[in-house]
């Protein structure tokens, strides 16, 4: 996506040499004052005056950024770039600035009742690091200043990065919410009876947490911001139907196990019957066979312990 950033290209001077020249004019205009109560002179307070104000305004030029730190600069409402470099610096005193953060920052979302694909109310939470990426989409094309007033914070934004930066928090907030949303209405639960294939919100994974990563980038690129890592950290049935998807997840669970048991038990079964034939151990007729097949198979599906019974009879050869 085109952006409409880019870097400030204005006069920038050294901020302590500007301090020093800045100390120097309110010393001249000190100076300037004593002299003109001493001679009684109108021209040494003139002087006076101009010094004063020349050193206010350029008391107004001076500008910090720490690491990880941007302010857009701005010339009587016009954009004039972005600075970034780290440093004491002075520029133009006629230029106003607004501070942004562009530093990584973490939002753990509250868990929201959705309804999944299947239409099954489940709760869902997610957690995501975000950072600005573009300072002129950011400060120009949302209303950064309404939404600090909407959190309870009066400040004037663009002096205080805190409150700028609490505005953007709300708007990932309500937008990550939305996205979602949007995610989980897309995929069901948990394994469906008719496709056992398809992709789920439990069984997702990786899969599931790009696609929300993607969502989240497409709701937030109009505010230039970047979604460095999404992922669902939270998945539950909501609890009105808790209880009853636990149990039907017990059930399937039960059958799963049965199934291997059975299986297993044929195996064994068809082993024993094959070993007591290669070895010539014993030769049993059909009828036998279907009774061991039928003794074997209870002992080994049984929950319960097998209780053994002595025979005592003959086997008919």
């Amino acid at each position: 996506m085109e952006t409409k950033e880019f870097k400030f290209k204005g006069t920038v001077t050294n901020g302590f040499l500007m301090l020093f020249v800045t100390l120097l004019l309110y010393a001249a205009s000190i100076f300037a004052f004593i002299q003109a109560i001493i001679t009684e002179n109108g021209w040494h307070i003139a002087a006076g005056a101009l010094l004063m104000l020349a050193a206010i305004i350029c008391t107004c030029g001076f500008v910090q950024i720490e690491p990880g730190l941007a302010r857009v600069m701005m010339f009587f409402g016009k954009y004039r770039g972005t600075f970034s470099e780290v440093g004491f610096h002075w520029v133009n005193p006629f230029i106003t600035t607004k501070k942004l953060s562009m530093r990584a920052r973490n939002l753990d979302a509250e868990p929201i009742k959705v309804n999944d694909k299947v239409g099954n109310p489940v709760m869902i939470g997610m957690v995501l690091v975000w950072r600005l990426k573009d300072t002129y989409k950011a400060i120009f094309d949302i209303d950064s200043q309404t939404m600090a007033q909407a959190v309870g914070n009066q400040a004037a934004v663009g002096t205080d990065v805190a409150s700028v930066m609490r505005a953007f928090e709300r708007f990932v907030k309500i937008q990550s919410d939305a996205a979602l949303r949007q995610v989980a209405g897309q995929y069901a639960y948990d394994d469906t009876e008719n496709d056992s294939n398809e992709l789920t919100l439990r069984g997702g994974g990786d899969e599931i947490n790009q696609e929300l990563e993607n969502r989240l980038n497409e709701r937030l690129a109009m505010a230039g911001i970047e979604i460095v890592e999404a992922r669902i950290n939270y998945l539950a049935y909501a609890p009105e139907i808790a209880a009853v998807m636990l149990r039907r997840q017990q059930a399937a669970a039960i059958i799963t196990a049965r199934e291997k048991i059975v299986e297993g038990a044929v195996s064994m079964v068809k082993m024993a019957l094959d070993k007591l034939s290669t070895e010539q151990i014993v030769e049993l007729d059909d009828d036998k066979k279907a009774a061991m097949v039928s003794n074997l198979l209870v002992v080994l599906c049984g929950d319960d312990s097998a209780q053994p019974v002595v025979n005592t009879g003959t086997l008919n050869m």
